[in-house]
């Protein structure tokens, strides 16, 4: 992530590591009406908050079906709501448990994202993201423990929500082991700027493909871009065109487009007497805005 210019977070909190702040948030939730026990299993109760269906929009027939392909159990029975999430599972046969004022058992799935980001981000967050597949159950189910368990609404101001990203047809997951590494790009003597570029000329919200086609555009982009970078170029609007772009919901390929746009200006008439050092400043505008060294 360095080498591709991404700044770190200040914490990397594993969900492990906070499972007492876990147990804290749920007993603020059972101090708030909001849980319930099946057979020493907590759950929230949904009835308590607004947010499901507020992101992904979804009816209730494919909440439910979603949810039980995505770790949720709708079918099991004396449930209040098919769509209750669990807090709380105790301890079963050979499964991982942990000793808490709880019981011993383990987490939920969606309490443990909204325990930690409330300890370390605050009880409201500017924004909920990640990949699209987490609208629901995940981001909706969190976001409401968050909210019944402090009080606070909203608990993000923005939901934004990337396309999924695709290799040889298939959907990259962790699970079929179809994954591009970064790392073992820039081993090979893959600039980590056109791996950065090769993504930033999707939309985040659109599903795209991984090729080395795309990676092979990056790189001839960024040896246009760097070409007109060591020219002297006219004096020109593109910043202001550029920032426009992206504060229109991160339309990085626009902005990119204008990059394109004005290198190849740029190269065209570098030899025009009237040429000023507007390089320099492009080369910290597409470094400012665009995280293109």
């Amino acid at each position: 992530m360095i080498a591709l210019r991404v700044i770190p977070p200040q914490h990397y909190i594993g969900a492990v590591e906070s499972i007492p702040l876990v147990t804290d948030l749920v007993e603020q939730l059972h101090a708030a009406d909001c849980v319930y026990e099946i057979d020493g299993d907590l759950y929230y109760k949904i009835d308590k908050t607004e947010m499901i269906g507020a992101v992904a929009h979804l009816s209730r027939h494919d909440m439910i079906d979603l949810f039980s392909q995505r770790g949720g159990d709708p079918h099991k029975s004396d449930k209040l709501d098919p769509l209750d999430p669990l807090l709380w599972r105790h301890e079963r046969p050979n499964d991982p448990a942990w000793e808490t004022k709880l019981g011993t058992g383990r987490p939920g799935w969606h309490i443990e994202c909204a325990a930690i980001a409330v300890h370390y981000l605050g009880e409201t967050i500017d924004v909920q993201g990640g990949g699209s597949d987490l609208k629901f159950p995940h981001h909706e189910m969190s976001a409401a423990h968050a909210q019944s368990a402090t009080g606070v609404k909203p608990f993000a101001r923005t939901f934004m929500h990337t396309g999924m990203v695709w290799l040889d047809g298939h959907k990259m997951s962790k699970s079929l082991g179809n994954l591009v590494f970064v790392s073992k790009l820039t081993a090979s003597g893959v600039d980590p700027m056109a791996i950065r570029l090769a993504i930033l000329s999707h939309h985040y919200r659109q599903e795209w493909e991984w090729t080395s086609a795309g990676l092979d555009e990056a790189t001839k982009r960024l040896t246009l871009w760097r070409n007109a970078i060591a020219t002297d170029s006219i004096s020109s609007d593109y910043p202001t065109q550029i920032a426009a772009a992206l504060a229109d919901d991160l339309d990085t390929p626009a902005a990119l487009a204008l990059v394109d746009s004005w290198a190849n200006e740029t190269i065209s008439t570098s030899s025009n007497e009237s040429a000023q050092n507007g390089s320099q400043h492009m080369k910290s505008v597409i470094d400012a805005l665009l995280g293109i060294k």
